[in-house]
């Protein structure tokens, strides 16, 4: 039975990636801060370390025959920067990786990095996977377009009574469910990819998203679109002006928004299901 490492386990797609290896028959370690604050993760054991410690992660790799990290930091704030976490605990990790000699380390990381430079969260995780690259471990590069769980953000604005959106809302996304993307990447570590750029099955536009989640409400769509020149503006004022765990999601996302954000369509899961479930979910609340 082959054993894999899952670090940023706690996280949204960590869980399903725990779920989903465990699922294939596989041993499933589980890198943790606080195995009391955890919860259930669905794996065979935790592993209570901390990834931008080295000294915590020595010895916890013996025997692992697969790597696989979603760490980074996204809305939590604990005092670390994106390079701390996206670039240094990654790195930490693939050393550790590499003197025990784990013979495959997969990592997710953004759609379109390359198009997102000076972003801070993107360039600490496009450093990382430079590194990776350079290292002498097989690796898999996974990019998602989107997580479901982030278009949960549509949903709230229409429950608010008006979606916004920038520029002509024309701009291309296909999302995926968590427990599509965990499988997505189980499949290309198997067949042994070095690089994919994965979305959901359904392709939308802003529009369609804004109309998508009115919909699950029941309610009729009301969007408003403001001048991209906002959006510009705003991912250069926000850094001056507010503390990191505001702006750095924020320039991360209204950049993203700036582009197509759609990768090769997998998965079976449909986001207006998702939208359906949480709109019942709220309902009965």
């Amino acid at each position: 039975m082959k054993t894999v490492f899952v670090a940023g386990a706690t996280g949204y797609l960590g869980r399903h990636l725990c779920a989903e290896y465990k699922r294939r028959g596989w041993t499933v370690l589980a890198l943790v801060r606080d195995r009391k604050r955890a919860g259930d993760l669905g794996c065979d054991r935790m592993v209570e370390a901390e990834a931008t410690v080295p000294a915590t992660l020595s010895g916890s790799l013996e025997s692992v025959d697969l790597v696989v990290s979603a760490l980074g930091i996204t809305r939590q704030a604990d005092g670390l920067s994106y390079r701390d976490v996206d670039y240094q605990a990654n790195l930490n990790l693939l050393q550790e990786a590499l003197r025990a000699r784990v013979p495959h380390f997969a990592y997710a990381h953004v759609l379109n990095a390359d198009k997102m430079r000076g972003v801070p969260l993107v360039d600490a995780k496009a450093e990382f996977v430079s590194e990776l690259q350079r290292a002498k471990i097989a690796s898999t590069v996974i990019a998602p377009s989107g997580y479901f769980s982030d278009m949960g953000d549509f949903l709230d604005m229409a429950r608010a009574g008006r979606v916004w959106l920038f520029g002509d809302g024309q701009y291309r996304i296909n999302p995926i469910d968590g427990a599509d993307l965990a499988a997505a990447i189980a499949d290309a570590v198997d067949a042994k990819r070095d690089w994919l750029d994965v979305g959901g099955p359904d392709s939308y536009t802003h529009n369609e998203l804004a109309e998508l989640a009115f919909s699950a409400l029941g309610r009729p769509a009301k969007i408003t679109r403001l001048p991209d020149w906002i959006r510009k503006a705003a991912i250069a004022i926000l850094p001056r002006v507010t503390p990191r765990k505001v702006h750095g999601p924020v320039q991360f996302f209204l950049t993203a928004f700036g582009m197509d954000m759609t990768g090769e369509k997998l998965g079976t899961r449909h986001l207006a299901d998702f939208f359906a479930e949480k709109v019942s979910r709220k309902t009965n609340d």
